[in-house]
C-alpha cells in the first residue's frame, strides 16, 4: 500500500510504505527471530533532525543527560555542566567575533537551546538567563540602540549575568516594581528590596534588575540597571527547593542599599507598559529562548513515549505492540501536530520584524509554547502509562520540569491580557 508520509520539514512525499517511513530496521531477538528496532523520525527531534551544535558533541550531551537526574535528586546546581558550557565558549555565543564570541543569531541560539534542553532542561533554562543579556546587548549595540559596550566587554571577559525581575507580590512584571531605586547626585542608584527566582545564584557576577524610582512621586519611573555581586549590600539567600528545574539554583537575592553605578543603567521608563526600544529588544531575545527550552523538554518527553510505545507489548487481541493501538497512534499524532505548531510559532518569533504585532508574537510564542509543552508531556505520560510516574523514569522529572513554563514572567494572564487588548484595539 502506498502512503503519503510527512518527512521532517520537507513536506509530503509519495515515496514509501508506512514501514519504510518508520525507518525500522530488523535485528534478531533472543530467540533468533527478527524484531523491529524503535526509532524516532520527526524532523523536530534531535534524534532525527540532523542538527549539529557549534559547541557540543554527542559526548557533551551524553554527560549533561547523565548528570541531570543527580542534580534533580540532590537539588544541586549544575556545576560540572556549567564548567563545560564555559569551556566550550557557550556563554559568549551571541557576541561578535571581535569580542571573542561566535556571532550566533537569535534563531541559531534558539536551536542550540532547544537541543541542550532536550538533554538537560534545568541547565538550559538557567543559562538562558545569562544568554538573553548577551544576545540582546549584542543586538542593541549593532543597531545603535543603547550604550552597552561595557556589558559586552564584561561578558567577553567571562562575567556571568543573572536576571532579577521576579518579586513576590508583583503581578505586573516589568511595568512596576517593589524593589526601590534611590537616585544619587552622581547618577548612580541605591537599590533596596528582594528579588526571587534568580537563577545561576552560585555563579553570577552581576545581576540585571528593574526597580522603581519614586524621587518624583508624581512621575515614578522604572529603572533597568545592574548590581555587582561583590557589593556589600548584596546577599543571596538559599531558598530554592522547587517542584522542577531544581538544578537552576534560583535562590532569592536581597539588596540593602546596594550600589548600581551610573554607567550600568541601560533604560528608564514611566511606570506601566511603556518600554523603550532596548527593553523591547531584550524581550525579543528572552521570550523565544525561554520558549525553546520548554519545547526541548516536550520533544524529549514525546520521543520517550514514541520509543516506549514501540517496545511495550500488548495483550490486546492480535496487537503485538503498544504502538499498533489506534488510541496510542491518535495521541501521538495529536501531540506531534501541536508540537509542530508551537515550533513554527517560536521560529517565527525569532525573526524580528518592525511593527506592533510582530513584537507581540514573542509573547504569543511564549504562551503557546509553554502550554503546548505541558500538554505534550501530559500526553507522553499517558502513552507510557504508570511507569512514567516512577522516580526512576525520566518522564517523571520532565513532567515536573515542564510545569514552570507558564509561570515565568510575563505569566499567562499578563500575556493574554496584552495580546487581547491589542487585538481588540484597546
Amino acid at each position: 500500500m502506498r502512503n503519503l508520509v510527512p518527512i521532517g520539514w520537507f513536506g509530503i512525499i509519495d515515496a514509501m510504505t508506512v514501514a519504510d517511513a518508520l525507518r525500522t530496521t530488523t535485528a534478531p531477538d533472543s530467540t533468533g527471530r527478527s524484531a523491529e528496532q524503535p526509532v524516532v523520525v520527526s524532523g523536530t527531534s534531535p534524534l532525527a533532525d540532523g542538527f549539529v551544535s557549534r559547541f557540543f558533541s554527542a559526548q557533551h550531551y551524553q554527560r549533561f543527560h547523565t548528570r541531570a537526574p543527580r542534580y534533580d535528586a540532590e537539588n544541586a546546581f549544575f556545576t560540572e555542566d556549567f564548567e563545560e558550557l564555559v569551556a566550550a565558549g557557550y556563554l559568549t555565543a551571541p557576541l561578535p567575533a571581535a569580542l571573542g564570541g561566535s556571532g550566533l543569531t537569535l534563531p541559531e541560539l534558539a536551536a542550540e537551546q532547544r537541543h541542550l534542553a532536550y538533554w538537560a532542561p534545568a541547565t538550559a533554562l538557567a543559562i538562558t538567563m545569562h544568554l538573553y543579556w548577551a544576545g540582546s546587548a549584542a543586538d542593541a549595540a549593532r543597531r545603535g540602540i543603547a550604550d552597552v559596550d561595557w556589558l559586552l566587554g564584561d561578558i567577553a571577559a567571562g562575567q556571568v549575568f543573572a536576571a532579577g525581575h521576579g518579586e513576590r507580590g508583583n503581578d505586573v512584571g516589568l511595568d512596576d516594581a517593589l524593589v526601590r531605586a534611590r537616585r544619587q547626585p552622581d547618577g548612580s542608584y541605591r537599590i533596596t528590596g528582594r528579588k526571587v527566582f534568580t537563577s545561576l545564584s552560585p555563579v553570577w557576577d552581576q545581576i540585571g534588575i528593574h526597580a522603581r524610582d519614586d524621587s518624583d512621586p508624581a512621575n515614578p519611573v522604572i529603572v533597568h540597571t545592574f548590581v555587582r555581586r561583590d557589593d556589600p549590600g548584596v546577599r543571596v539567600e538559599e531558598t530554592w527547593n522547587a517542584l522542577g528545574v531544581r538544578a537552576t539554583a534560583s535562590h532569592d537575592t536581597v539588596f540593602d542599599d546596594a550600589l548600581a553605578e551610573p554607567h550600568r543603567t541601560v533604560a528608564v521608563h514611566p511606570v506601566g507598559p511603556v518600554y523603550p526600544e532596548y527593553i523591547t529588544v531584550l524581550l525579543s531575545w528572552y521570550l523565544p529562548l525561554l520558549s525553546s527550552v520548554y519545547l526541548g523538554i516536550a520533544r524529549r518527553a514525546l520521543d520517550l513515549a514514541i520509543l516506549g510505545a514501540q517496545t511495550r507489548t500488548s495483550l490486546h487481541g492480535d496487537i503485538g505492540r503498544h504502538a499498533d493501538k489506534p488510541a496510542v497512534q491518535r495521541q501521538i499524532a495529536q501531540a506531534e501536530i501541536a508540537f509542530e505548531a508551537a515550533s513554527a510559532l517560536v521560529d517565527a518569533a525569532t525573526r524580528q520584524e518592525p511593527g506592533e504585532w510582530p513584537a507581540l508574537r514573542a509573547l504569543a510564542a511564549k504562551e503557546f509554547a509553554t502550554t503546548t509543552a505541558r500538554s505534550v508531556v501530559d500526553t507522553a505520560v499517558q502513552v507510557v502509562g504508570a511507569a512514567a510516574v516512577s522516580r526512576s523514569h525520566e518522564l517523571e522529572r520532565l513532567y515536573r520540569d515542564v510545569r514552570t513554563g507558564s509561570l515565568h514572567p510575563p505569566n499567562s494572564d499578563a500575556v493574554l491580557t496584552a495580546i487581547g487588548a491589542v487585538a481588540l484595539g484597546r
